[in-house]
C-alpha cells in the first residue's frame, strides 16, 4: 500500500519559519513531479508548488521568494521550506503526486498537515 505521509505542520508566528516533509512508503519504483497543494477554509484549493524529477520548480505567486520546494529522490521525499510566514498562508497542507507503483503509474494524495500563523 502506497501512502505519502506529510509532517512538520504545526504554529508558527508571523514572519517565522517551517519546514514541511511529505514521504512515499510502500513498494515505490520512482516519483515523478511532487505538488504541495493548500486548503484554507471557505476557499478553494490552492497550488504552492512543483517540482519536477529534475528539479524544476514552479511556485504560485503568493509565495515566490518565501517557500522553497525540494526533493530527495532516494528517500521518496519532498520538502516545502516556508520562511517569512504570513497569516493568510494558514491552511491544511497537503501533498500530492504521481508514483511509480507496482500498479503502475498513480496519482496519490496525503492526508494533509495543519499550518497556523498566528502571533
Amino acid at each position: 500500500q502506497v501512502q505519502l505521509v506529510e509532517s512538520g505542520g504545526g504554529l508558527a508566528q508571523p514572519g517565522g519559519s517551517l519546514r514541511l516533509s511529505c514521504a512515499a512508503s510502500g513498494r515505490i519504483f520512482g516519483f515523478y513531479t511532487m505538488n504541495w497543494y493548500r486548503q484554507a477554509p471557505g476557499k478553494q484549493r490552492e497550488l504552492v508548488a512543483s517540482i519536477t524529477v529534475g528539479g524544476t520548480t514552479n511556485y504560485a505567486d503568493s509565495v515566490k521568494g518565501r517557500f522553497t520546494i525540494s526533493r530527495d529522490n532516494a528517500k521518496y521525499t519532498v520538502y516545502l521550506q516556508m520562511n517569512s510566514l504570513k497569516p493568510e498562508d494558514t491552511a491544511v497542507y497537503l501533498c500530492n503526486g504521481d508514483i511509480w507503483e507496482t500498479r503502475g503509474r498513480s496519482e496519490y494524495w496525503g492526508q494533509g498537515t495543519q499550518v497556523t500563523v498566528s502571533s
